[in-house]
C-alpha cells in the first residue's frame, strides 16, 4: 500500500492537508436554507450545510464550526435569516481565526431573497477566486490521510466481506501513518469483551467501555436497538450478528481511543467515535440516527474522505468530503452501478482475495483523493443533516483546535 502515488493536496493554515478546494456555505436556521442552496446552486465546488434549528445547540454549532473549518474547506460564507440564536456573524467570525477567509450577512439587512441570493453569489465568486489564487499547493500520501467509514442499509454480505475489505484497507491505512475512523457503537451491542481487547492502552479501554455502556443504556432506554427489517430481509437475525459485522470494518490494529463529535484525533492510528447522546440529555432532543448525521459526524472529525458499506444499496452522498460506496454483495453492485463505487462482492466469488480487494480499494482511494469524483459527488449527492444532541464534548480549543 505504500507503493501507491502521491497526490497533490491543499495546504492549511492550520497544517492539515486537503483533497479538496471548497467553498461551504452556511446557513444558521431552516428560515435561510432556500437562500443559501440558491447562493451554491451552479457554482463551482460551492456546498451547503445548515442547521434548522431556531435556538442552537452545543453539538450542531459545534459540528458546524468543525466542518466550516475541515480541510477540504478553502472559504465559508455564512447566510442568516436575522433573528435566530446561531448567529452568522459569530460562525464566519469562529471561521477566520483558522485562516480560511469568511464572510456574513443577514437576510433581514439585505433586502430579502432575490437580493440577498445577488449578494451571496458575488461573495461566493470572490472567495472561489481568492482560494484558487492564494492555496498551496503540497504533495500528500496515505500518512496525510484520515479517512472516516460507516455502514447502513446491510445485508449477510456486509459482514462477510464489505465491512472486512474495508478492515482489511485501514490496517494498511493505519500501518502507513494515516488515520481511521469508525463509528457506529450502538451496532457493537455484545461485543463488549472484543472491543475491549482491541484498546491500545488502559485509557482507551476505560474510554472504550464507558462508550459501551452508555450505548447499551441508550439503547434500553429508547427501547430500540440498532436492527431493522431491511437487515432482516437481507439475512441478518440478531444484533448481535449485526455487531460482529460493524465491528469488522475497524480492521485488525488497536483502537487508539474514543472521540466524540466535532473533535479530530489527536493523533494518527485507529479510532472510534462516539455520539451517542449522553444519559442524563437523553430525553430531550432524541436523537434519531440515520446514515446521513453519521457521515457527517464523521466528517466533523477531519475525515477527508469517506467509506460507506452498503449490502442492500443507498444513493446519498455527503457534503464536504467525497463519499466512496462499497458493497459486498455483486447483485447490488450490478442493480445499481450508476451509484456503488466498489464491489467487493468479488471476494465471495472467489475472483480476488481479500487482501487484492483491499489493495484495490486504496487505489481508488487515492485516485478519488487526487481529484476524480466518486459516483456521489460526480451525481451531486450533498445530503447533509445537523440535529439537537446533547453530549459532553471538550471545549471548541481542544475540539475544534481554534
Amino acid at each position: 500500500m505504500n507503493d501507491l502515488p502521491l497526490w497533490s493536496g491543499f495546504q492549511r493554515a492550520d497544517g492539515r492537508k486537503g483533497i479538496r478546494n471548497l467553498v461551504l456555505v452556511v446557513y444558521t436556521v431552516e428560515c435561510a436554507s432556500h437562500v443559501a442552496h440558491a447562493i451554491a446552486q451552479g457554482e463551482t465546488d460551492t456546498h451547503v450545510i445548515g442547521f434548522p434549528g431556531c435556538y442552537d445547540n452545543q453539538y450542531a454549532i459545534r459540528l458546524i464550526l468543525s466542518l466550516a473549518r475541515h480541510p477540504n474547506v478553502g472559504a465559508v460564507l455564512a447566510v442568516g435569516l436575522g433573528c435566530e440564536y446561531t448567529q452568522a456573524e459569530k460562525i464566519a467570525g469562529m471561521t477566520g481565526k483558522s485562516g480560511r477567509p469568511a464572510a456574513w450577512f443577514t437576510i433581514q439587512e439585505n433586502g430579502g431573497t432575490r437580493s440577498s441570493i445577488e449578494k451571496g453569489k458575488r461573495i461566493v465568486g470572490d472567495l472561489r477566486r481568492r482560494i484558487e489564487r492564494e492555496t498551496p499547493r503540497v504533495p500528500m500520501g496515505l500518512a496525510d490521510l484520515t479517512v472516516g467509514c460507516e455502514c447502513g442499509g446491510s445485508d449477510g454480505t456486509s459482514g462477510l466481506v464489505g465491512n472486512p475489505v474495508v478492515g482489511a484497507f485501514f490496517d494498511r491505512l493505519v500501518d502507513a501513518g494515516g488515520t481511521a475512523i469508525f463509528e457506529e457503537i450502538v451496532e457493537m451491542i455484545g461485543l463488549k469483551e472484543i472491543i475491549l481487547d482491541r484498546a491500545a492502552t488502559p485509557e482507551a479501554r476505560e474510554q472504550l467501555e464507558s462508550a459501551y455502556e452508555k450505548a447499551v443504556r441508550y439503547c434500553r432506554q429508547v427501547r430500540q436497538y440498532s436492527v431493522s427489517p431491511g437487515n432482516f430481509a437481507g439475512g441478518l437475525t440478531t444484533i448481535e450478528e449485526k455487531s460482529m459485522g460493524a465491528f469488522a470494518k475497524s480492521g485488525s490494529r488497536p483502537i487508539q481511543g474514543v472521540i466524540k463529535v466535532g473533535q479530530r484525533p489527536p493523533f494518527p492510528g485507529l479510532w472510534i467515535m462516539d455520539s451517542v447522546p449522553d444519559d442524563h440529555f437523553m430525553m430531550f432532543g432524541y436523537t434519531n440516527p440515520n446514515d446521513t448525521e453519521g457521515l457527517m459526524d464523521l466528517i466533523s472529525g477531519g475525515s477527508q474522505l469517506v467509506l460507506f458499506v452498503t449490502g442492500r444499496g443507498s444513493v446519498i452522498g455527503s457534503p464536504v468530503s467525497p463519499l466512496i460506496k462499497v458493497t459486498g454483495n455483486s447483485r447490488t453492485f450490478q442493480r445499481m452501478a450508476e451509484d456503488m463505487d466498489f464491489d467487493a462482492g468479488r471476494v465471495l466469488a472467489g475472483e480476488l482475495s481479500l487482501e487484492a480487494a483491499a489493495d484495490e480499494l486504496g487505489k481508488l482511494i487515492a485516485v478519488t483523493a487526487s481529484g476524480r469524483p466518486s459516483k456521489p459527488e460526480a451525481l451531486g449527492h450533498r445530503e447533509y443533516f445537523v440535529m439537537y444532541k446533547h453530549q459532553d464534548t471538550p471545549t471548541i480549543e481542544q475540539g475544534c483546535r481554534l
